[in-house]
Parts: C-alpha cells; sequence; structure tokens
C-alpha cells in the first residue's frame, strides 16, 4: 500500500512538474507568437505580372512563381487529394492531431528514422509563414501553439487556401495552381484525378519527388494516395483503378506567356520597380500596359520575318558550331553529348537548333533539340543553298551535301507544318514602334530579333542615323516659312567646306545622277538629297533644329550644319515614331507611355496614367464630325475624370495636312511606293538609308497609327549595296500595318487656310492650261505666282481650285 501511495505520489509530483514546465515554456514563447492582426493580414509572395490592354499575359518577375488560387475555385477531387496526402482530418481537429504527433514520435523512438510528420496542415501553415524549418523540440512547440492561434483567427476554408498557395512544389513553383501550369501546361482545374493526386504528392519532397525529377518514386507516392482516397471513401474503385493505370505526361512548361514581349516586359519591369522598389517583386502587382496583343504578336511576326528575309538574300554562314564524333565515340555517349549540346542552345525566333547526324548524296540527317529526328533532302531543301561570302556576293550552288555540312554540325531549322526546313539566326537586327497618335500610347513595340538572343532594346536605345526618314520635319521648317510643294529647287551638285576639318563634303542622290530643277513635292517623293540641303540652306539650320526641338526629339548635342538635311544626327526608333506623331495628329506634341495602370494584389489602382491627348476641336466643335471626334478621344479614357489633358500644338495644321499629302505621294509613287499593296489611300511616310547603306528606316502613319520601323547591324556593318529603307525596313512595316490598320474611313477635309491651284509641272507656277498642269495645295499665304512657263498670267478667276 505503501509502494501504491508512494508511485502515486511519484505520478503527482512528475504531471504537476510537466504542468509548471509547459506553462513555463508558454509563458516564455508567447510573447514572440506573432500578432493576431499579423495571422488575419498575411500576405503572399506574389510576382510581378505584366499584362496587355487586352489582358494578356507579357511577362512574370519575381523569385517565386505563384498564380494564387481562391478556395472557392479549387476542384473537389484536388482537395480530397490533398486532404488524403496530408491531413485526413482537417476538417474536424482544432489544429493539433495529437495521435498522429503521438504515433510520430512512437515511430522516430521504435526506429529511429521519421517515418511519418504528425504535422497538421495549420501546422504546416504555421511553420510556412511565420518560423524556421529547424528540427528542435522549441521549434516543433512554437509551431503547435502558432496552429492552435491560427485556428482561432481564421476559417478552416482560409487556412487551406493560404496552405494551397504558399506550399514550394518544385521547379521555382509555389502554389499548386502554379504547379499545375509548370508540371502540365493546364490549370488546376483542368487536371485528371490522377494529376491531382500526383501533385498532392509533391510537397513530401518538392525538389526530389516532383514528376519531372524522380517520375518512379512521384508515381508510387500518386498510387499510395489514390489508395488512401479509396479508402477513406473519396473516390469509388472504378475512379482508382482508372487513375492508378494512367500515365504520366507530365512535362516543363514553365511560364504560360500570351503574347510574345520581352522587350516589352523589361520596359514595364524598369518602371514598377522605380515607382515601388523591390515590393514590386512580391506583393502581387499587375502592371497593365497599353500594347495590344494581337498588334505586338504581329509586330514581333512581322520583324522576324522580315531579318529572316534580309538574311537569306544574302547566303548561309554555315553551321554556329561543330560538335563532330570523337576517336573510338560509341553511338549512345555520342547521342549524349549532341542532346546536351542542343539544350545549351537556346530557342531564338522558333529557330530550333539540330545537329547533323548524317551526310549522304541524298540529304542530311538530323536530332532536332527535344529528341526529333528529321531529315533535309537535297532535292527538295539544300540544292539551292549558297554560302554567304559578303554582304554584296554569296557564292555558286554547291554540287552536294558533303560540301556544305559535316556530321556533328551545329545548325538551325525552322519548322514548316509538319517538317522542317534550314534556317540560321540573323546577324542582322532590326526594331518596331507603333504609337497612337493622339495620344502617344505604345500599341506595340519589338526591340530586336530576340531578347534570348539579346537584351538591348534597340526601340529605346539604338541610337541611329535616320537619313532621309528626318527629311519630313526638314519640310514641315520649310513649309511654314514659305516654301511650298511647287518651289522649284535645282537638283544639282553640291559641295560644301568648313564643316569640320576633315575634307569637303560632295552629297550625291542615291542614284548618283542629277535631275535639275525640281519641285518640292517630287523632291520628297523620291528622296532628292541635293534638293533637301539647298533647301535647308534657303530655310536656315537654326529653324530645322528649332522645328525638331518643338516635336520632341533632344537637339542639346545637335550639330547646327547642313548635314541634318540627311538626317545625319542619330535618335532611336522611339524618338523618330514620336515625332512623326505630331504630323498624324494635326501638329500636337504628346508623349509615347506604355504604362496604363498598376493595380495591386486586391485589385485597387495605385498608380494611372494621364498623358496628353491631341485634339484639335475640344474647346468649341462645329460639327457632328467634331462631337464624333471628341467622343472617341474621350472614350480612350473612359474611367477617367472627364476633363483630360490636352496636348499643346506646335505645329500649325495646315502645314501637317500639305505635308501629309506628300507624304503620301511617298508611297503612292515614290521611293515607299511597295506598300501600295496594301490597297490604302490614307498613307503616308518616308523611307530613310544612311551611308555605306548602315541604317534602313521607314516611318508610315494614317490618322490612326504611326509606326517607325529599323533594320541594321548593331556594329555599324554594310548591309549591302542593294538594301535601302524600301527594301529592308519598308517590308517589315507592310506585314504589320496589314494586321494592325483598322478600316479605311473617308480622308480627312482641308483645313481652312488651305488652297487646291492648278499649277505647271514642270514650272510649279500657276496655270489655266489643262494639259501638262496637276493640282496642288497650298498654305493661302504661300502660293505660287500667277505667272506659269510660258509667261502668261494664270486665271485669277480659277475658283474651282479654291477650297
Amino acid at each position: 500500500m505503501a509502494v501504491v501511495k508512494k508511485s502515486l505520489r511519484l505520478v503527482a509530483l512528475m504531471t504537476a512538474a510537466a504542468f509548471w514546465w509547459l506553462a513555463g515554456l508558454y509563458l516564455y514563447l508567447s510573447p514572440k507568437l506573432p500578432e493576431a492582426e499579423a495571422l488575419q493580414d498575411i500576405k503572399l509572395q506574389t510576382p510581378l505580372r505584366i499584362v496587355s490592354a487586352d489582358g494578356q499575359l507579357i511577362g512574370q518577375f519575381g523569385e517565386q512563381k505563384r498564380i494564387p488560387a481562391r478556395y472557392e475555385e479549387l476542384p473537389e477531387t484536388f482537395v480530397s487529394a490533398l486532404l488524403a496526402a496530408e491531413d485526413d482530418g482537417f476538417f474536424e481537429h482544432s489544429g493539433i492531431d495529437f495521435l498522429g504527433l503521438a504515433r510520430a514520435v512512437s515511430e522516430l523512438v521504435t526506429t529511429g528514422s521519421k517515418q511519418s510528420g504528425g504535422s497538421t496542415i495549420t501546422m504546416q501553415v504555421a511553420r510556412n509563414f511565420f518560423l524556421t524549418l529547424d528540427q528542435t523540440f522549441i521549434r516543433k512547440f512554437t509551431e503547435i501553439l502558432l496552429a492552435l492561434e491560427i485556428e482561432q483567427r481564421l476559417s478552416k476554408e482560409q487556412i487551406l487556401e493560404l496552405y494551397v498557395n504558399r506550399v514550394f512544389l518544385g521547379h521555382r513553383s509555389y502554389g499548386f495552381e502554379t504547379a499545375a501550369q509548370t508540371y502540365y501546361g493546364r490549370s488546376l482545374s483542368e487536371l485528371t484525378l490522377a494529376e491531382h493526386a500526383m501533385l498532392a504528392g509533391v510537397p513530401q519532397a518538392p525538389s526530389r519527388n516532383n514528376p519531372l525529377s524522380n517520375p518512379s518514386r512521384s508515381e508510387v507516392r500518386r498510387n499510395w494516395i489514390l489508395g488512401r482516397m479509396l479508402t477513406l471513401g473519396m473516390i469509388d474503385q472504378g475512379a482508382y483503378d482508372k487513375a492508378v493505370a494512367s500515365t504520366d505526361v507530365a512535362s516543363f512548361y514553365g511560364l504560360k506567356v500570351e503574347v510574345d514581349a520581352d522587350y516589352v516586359a523589361e520596359m514595364a519591369r524598369q518602371f514598377a520597380v522605380e515607382k515601388l522598389g523591390n515590393a514590386a517583386y512580391n506583393d502581387g502587382f499587375v502592371v497593365h500596359t497599353t500594347v495590344n496583343g494581337d498588334l505586338q504578336q504581329a509586330a514581333r511576326d512581322a520583324v522576324i520575318d522580315g531579318l529572316i528575309t534580309y538574311d537569306n538574300r544574302h547566303g548561309w554562314r554555315g553551321p554556329e558550331q561543330r560538335h563532330p564524333p570523337l576517336e573510338g565515340e560509341s553511338e549512345e555517349p555520342l547521342t549524349a553529348r549532341w542532346q546536351a549540346a542542343l539544350r545549351a542552345m537556346p530557342v531564338v525566333a522558333d529557330l530550333l537548333p539540330a545537329i547533323v547526324t548524317s551526310v549522304d548524296p541524298d540529304g542530311i540527317d538530323l536530332l532536332v533539340r527535344g529528341g526529333e529526328r528529321s531529315r533535309l533532302s537535297w532535292q527538295d531543301d539544300l540544292r539551292r543553298t549558297r554560302r554567304y561570302i559578303t554582304e554584296d556576293s554569296r557564292s555558286a550552288r554547291a554540287n552536294e551535301a558533303a560540301d556544305l555540312f559535316s556530321v556533328g554540325d551545329l545548325i538551325r531549322v525552322s519548322r514548316v507544318n509538319e517538317s522542317f526546313k534550314l534556317a540560321q539566326v540573323p546577324r542582322v537586327q532590326g526594331a518596331l514602334v507603333s504609337l497612337d497618335p493622339i495620344d502617344g500610347s505604345i500599341k506595340a513595340l519589338v526591340g530586336g530579333m530576340g531578347f534570348v538572343l539579346s537584351k538591348f532594346n534597340r526601340a529605346t536605345q539604338a541610337r541611329r542615323q535616320p537619313g532621309s526618314n528626318f527629311k519630313a520635319f526638314l519640310y514641315a521648317a520649310a513649309l511654314e516659312n514659305g516654301i511650298h510643294p511647287a518651289t522649284l529647287i535645282n537638283d544639282a551638285p553640291v559641295v560644301v567646306g568648313n564643316l569640320t576639318d576633315e575634307d569637303l563634303w560632295r552629297p550625291e542622290n542615291d542614284s548618283g545622277r542629277f535631275y535639275g530643277p525640281t519641285r518640292v513635292r517630287e523632291a520628297l517623293t523620291f528622296s532628292r538629297n541635293l534638293v533637301s540641303i539647298r533647301v535647308l540652306q534657303q530655310l536656315g539650320v537654326r529653324k530645322l533644329i528649332e522645328m525638331a526641338d518643338r516635336t520632341g526629339f533632344d537637339v542639346e548635342e545637335m550639330q547646327p550644319n547642313l548635314t541634318l538635311a540627311l538626317g545625319t544626327h542619330a535618335f532611336t526608333p522611339l524618338d523618330i515614331a514620336r515625332g512623326y506623331t505630331a504630323i498624324a495628329n494635326g501638329g500636337f506634341r504628346v508623349e509615347p507611355w506604355l504604362i496604363d495602370r498598376i493595380e495591386d494584389l486586391d485589385g485597387n489602382v495605385i498608380f494611372q496614367a494621364d498623358p496628353l491627348i491631341a485634339c484639335s476641336e475640344c474647346e468649341s466643335p462645329k460639327a457632328d464630325e467634331d462631337i464624333d471626334e471628341i467622343s472617341r478621344i474621350e472614350d480612350l479614357f473612359e474611367e477617367k475624370e472627364p476633363k483630360f489633358r490636352e496636348a499643346p500644338r506646335i505645329i500649325d495644321e495646315r502645314v501637317t495636312y500639305v505635308l501629309t499629302s506628300m507624304l503620301e505621294d511617298v508611297i503612292k509613287r515614290g521611293t515607299g511606293r511597295r506598300a501600295r499593296v496594301l490597297e490604302r489611300d490614307d498613307l503616308a511616310g518616308k523611307t530613310g538609308t544612311t551611308n555605306g547603306p548602315r541604317d534602313a528606316w521607314f516611318s508610315g502613319y494614317n490618322r490612326d497609327l504611326v509606326t517607325t520601323t529599323w533594320v541594321g547591324f548593331d556594329d555599324y556593318s554594310l548591309m549591302g549595296r542593294r538594301e535601302f529603307g524600301g527594301t529592308a525596313a519598308l517590308p517589315i512595316w507592310i506585314d504589320y500595318m496589314r494586321v494592325a490598320l483598322p478600316p479605311e474611313e473617308a480622308a480627312s477635309e482641308m483645313p481652312p487656310g488651305v488652297v487646291r491651284l492648278r499649277i505647271d509641272k514642270e514650272s510649279g507656277e500657276r496655270t489655266n492650261t489643262q494639259s501638262s498642269s496637276i493640282w496642288e495645295v497650298f498654305l493661302e499665304e504661300f502660293t505660287p505666282s500667277g505667272k506659269n512657263k510660258r509667261g502668261q498670267d494664270g486665271d485669277s478667276d480659277d475658283l474651282d481650285g479654291l477650297f
């Protein structure tokens, strides 16, 4: 009896000691627990997302790839699979599964190793959000206390939602929705029961046991979870049998970008970081750009196709690398070495790396990146191939495939339907910028052949000479100062000295010919350099610089000499496109902008753009069509305040009207006549080619869109003597504008103060003679005299030509 009492007393003392010890531990740890507010304001590390104006994903930035999912969006079979794998009593317990903990401790004591975790989903949320992963008793006890606290503050649905979105699942994927996209390329709601069970098994060992890193172990884990679901009555035998028998199709899908706009995404990222700091990467902000998804895709395709077309004209440069078989190397290690070489080569603009595995008289066999085998035949695919020698010359056609290829050559191919054709990554680069002339918003922007090839954004960073592309601004200044479209300027040799300490400057036309007295309209239409120089001589260099300054160009370092007439001062494609908006919108200065708004994770707008808007009739509309135009402008910003910021007028609308009529002729019958293929009468533009030639440009517009394209080499190499703005840059512009332009509208009415007169084609003077005469437009204060080339007075009553 005394022994029993003594034992009871000992048990009581031990119980009391344990109680006081636990109480003391609680008092020690409780001040270190998070505040209640922190539990109710848990934030996920959600990456920065960049989207187009129509909501398509352009890019995502942040250390953790995460696509948050709401509890109500979770499929029932997925929730069941997750509970079967991690915590089947989740909706019943109060945050702690004491039997599970006891079982885990017993297994640890008896086996010496961890067999089952014993942690509930609530405990895992506590650990993932607030605690370290150190395997200590203090940390485990803190986890238990925190789990109890979380259960008091949050609903079961909220806790499960936090877990589903927080847990790491391998390959930089956080959260199950992200993992579904990463491994299966589909949303969680689109996956099968077997795939739900596969993902539910990943948290146990995410880096080692995901379906890509260890497919066999992942399948074992998947089947175990399916078995648990069957035992728990979550699924029936038929569903279990079908799921277990299914073959997993997991593959690495990476980020599901909907629009190829890497250069735009990088510009948006930089803007967001400037505004938000490093919080931009983790707090779930969404940056809405002005870029239209369809137009951006069309721009990217047009640039790539244009550069490849240029490259094809100049010959094949041979393999990018060589990986010949080593002496004594057997097929298996050789194939493994080739596959490793292919994986190391990036895919550039959909051009796939491939290695030549055999060469014979009938063609070559290929191993394409990704493991696909293919063949290029000599007769159908290769016999027309000619090697590059210089930009101006190619070799004769080869006699057989062995003259061009060797086993182990790493080349490029492009996919055409179900087969491939020989390709190569162009050395030449290009850029495209497309702006809305009314507000300056960027509708599409391409900064090069491919972001993976070069992150240098040529649309915004490459300062290149625009050549004749700049003449539009010269003639805008000339029209302001009394030179009109019919003014005769002598196209004859010009010799200019004292520009620098170098030799005399003797400019020429591209054709090398001189055309004598030439009307200004004809000079711009056919890009006569010598006329442009004489126009600038008559105008004065300072007036051209002043015009450039008004239209938004940086003129601080512009050298005041006559070479400016030929576009010798370097600008970016974005600079040029911005300048052309002032011509397209009737004379207003707008600024290019890309970011429409930034929203936080809850959809609150924390930044909203407020651009300048070009509106000629905003204050005093005079006609129904004017009111319609104002409504169109206000519709651009229907979610903003009714009063928008009006852009300042910098050019008389009459000047832009006359200049546009001249630039329309560039397309109708001048250096840009290839654009007639678009079969539109509302397009105007100007080609540009610099000495060498080293740069090819085309800028063109209508009232809806301004687009500038540029082609050239980053190292200023020569492009080839037959390459001009009309052959290298204009085709890109055409391909893009074919998709981008809205349906053609009626022509703009001639503004007051512009007159239309009949002139003699040769003298440029007014005439009433029908033959050898044309209609021309003038500012009413700057019209030709009434004398024609025969010395006759023009008909002063020729009112048919005045509007």
